[in-house]
């Protein structure tokens, strides 16, 4: 299961999360309305969204005594839930999260006992649950999740009725009446019961989007969630994307955001420059200190990159990112190494390079770590036992070193072994376009026109970006011919691919200016 998947499978039993309980008791005290001393609170809770956990220890030194203890436990509750989010995998955070949140819910109930008409007491008790069901959501715990969820939006609901203006309280009513509204029939089943009611999808998101937009404190939380129903249920990456681009422009220090945006180009739009560029980032951002817990972006950056350039036929590149963990050798994120080892020898392989790939599959089984949750092993002992087809793995060897060849000008080298690749596997769209692009420079119009369309007619097709190339690589070559019709038609189609590269949009975007407004 990828990060992305585990991550909607919480959110889905999240929906179990926010669940109704008994009507809250009849207020007859004057209620108490607003949040204590809430700047000092929200520059708290951001630094945790910012996961600058040291930040937000020293943020919360200046605001305890001024706020209300009970508000500070949550911050510092949720600190440790993100510590542990940020890297999922690794269980041994689990047991300490869970007994500091439990001690975090007894001091809240003890509050809202001695003040019951306080708003804030409430809020901060569902909060506190908010964590846990959190963790219990992520770690596919059904029935805790749900009873822990029973208490949160009783809680939420009492602080509403309380002060109708608090509305970081909407956050939580929110997110329950959307995933009921959205759940399965296996959800359903259980909310029938467990005697939960129903929810409205279109009425969770307007509460959702209340909270972001007017919360004090959960404004960040409710953005994230709706990110979630975007990518998961809505089938809107495109919003997505600018939820975490906001997400990322308010708490710029925090790697998930970025992680989550590469996720979203590779797996929700396909996109592989944009991912990869994404990935890219992570590393940069590592080494020039804008991102906190550096060693975890760096090593997120290099693995997913590692994968976006397998998918370009660059296993060489593939290999030296892969190679990159390895060197680090990070304690963080859970098991690094050993997934790390298992993208260099399935790249090894892809090349044909079978010793190296073999050895590289046994690291991955060594540096495997307890309980391997990303079954390493089974993937890596799948590899030892299967050796890929030796004539595809050669000529796409050939391919790359062909490739490379043309990248360093030397193009009869380059011919020479990207002859001997479409020679073994003509079929195969990115040998085929690279040939057609050696050809192209070295004036034979006429085979690279036929390369460039036998790339488009293959089956499977390349790559998007190889097949946005080829529609620009068709579209130069008719534009040489003088023959501006056929030359816009293929600049638009390739402008029409979602997922080409930068430089081939670019290219086809100058060229068809060029074709309209001629001097």
């Amino acid at each position: 299961m990828t990060r992305a998947d585990r991550l909607g499978a919480g959110g889905l039993l999240l929906a179990l999360a926010w669940l109704a309980a008994s009507p809250g008791p009849v207020l007859l005290a004057a209620p108490v309305k607003g949040l204590t001393h809430a700047p000092l609170l929200s520059r708290a809770f951001d630094l945790v969204y910012d996961a600058d956990f040291a930040g937000a220890e020293r943020a919360l030194a200046a605001a305890c005594g001024p706020a209300p203890p009970q508000a500070c436990d949550v911050v510092r509750a949720a600190g440790a839930w993100w510590r542990l989010y940020l890297d999922f995998d690794d269980r041994s955070r689990d047991a300490a999260l869970l007994t500091e949140v439990a001690g975090v819910i007894a001091r809240g109930e003890a509050w809202v006992r001695r003040e019951p008409e306080r708003a804030e007491a409430w809020l901060y008790l569902g909060a506190a649950y908010g964590v846990r069901v959190q963790y219990h959501g992520q770690r596919l715990e059904v029935l805790a999740a749900a009873r822990d969820g029973k208490r949160i939006k009783n809680a939420l609901e009492r602080a509403l009725a309380l002060d109708p203006d608090l509305h970081d309280a909407h956050a939580g009513i929110g997110l329950y009446r959307y995933y009921a509204g959205m759940a399965p029939s296996i959800f359903k089943i259980l909310r029938w019961f467990l005697g939960l009611p129903g929810g409205n999808r279109e009425a969770g998101i307007a509460q959702l989007r209340r909270a972001r937009e007017h919360g004090v404190l959960m404004r960040s939380e409710a953005a994230y969630q709706i990110y979630f129903a975007d990518i998961w249920y809505e089938n809107k990456p495109d919003e997505a994307l600018e939820l975490l681009a906001e997400l990322r422009a308010r708490h710029p220090g925090n790697p998930m955001f970025l992680l989550n945006t590469a996720q979203v180009h590779e797996i929700y739009r396909q996109d592989i420059p944009a991912a990869l560029a994404a990935y890219r980032a992570l590393v940069d951002g590592a080494r020039r200190g804008s991102l906190h817990e550096a060693v975890l972006a760096e090593t997120w950056g290099h693995l997913g990159a590692a994968s976006q350039l397998q998918a370009l036929a660059e296993q060489d590149r593939a290999i030296e990112e892969a190679r990159a963990v390895v060197a680090l050798r990070p304690e963080r994120p859970y098991g690094a190494v050993a997934l790390a080892h298992l993208e260099a020898a399935r790249a090894a392989d892809a090349l044909g390079r079978r010793e190296e790939a073999v050895a590289s599959y046994r690291a991955a089984q060594e540096a495997a770590p307890l309980g391997d949750p990303r079954l390493v092993r089974r993937a890596a002992q799948r590899g030892l036992q299967r050796a890929p087809d030796a004539g595809t793995a050669e000529a796409a060897r050939r391919s790359l070193d062909g490739w490379r060849a043309f990248e360093r000008g030397a193009f009869e080298e380059a011919l020479a072994e990207l002859n001997r690749a479409v020679a073994a596997r003509g079929q195969d769209g990115v040998h085929r376009y690279r040939r057609a692009r050696v050809l192209a420079a070295t004036g034979d119009r006429a085979r690279a026109r036929e390369d460039f369309q036998r790339a488009l007619d293959s089956r499977p097709p390349p790559p998007p970006p190889f097949v946005a190339a080829s529609y620009a690589g068709l579209g130069a070559l008719a534009e040489a011919a003088s023959d501006p019709a056929r030359a816009a038609a293929m600049y638009g189609a390739a402008l029409r691919v979602r997922g080409a590269f930068p430089d081939t949009q670019d290219q086809a975007r100058r060229a068809l200016q060029r074709i309209r407004s001629p001097r």
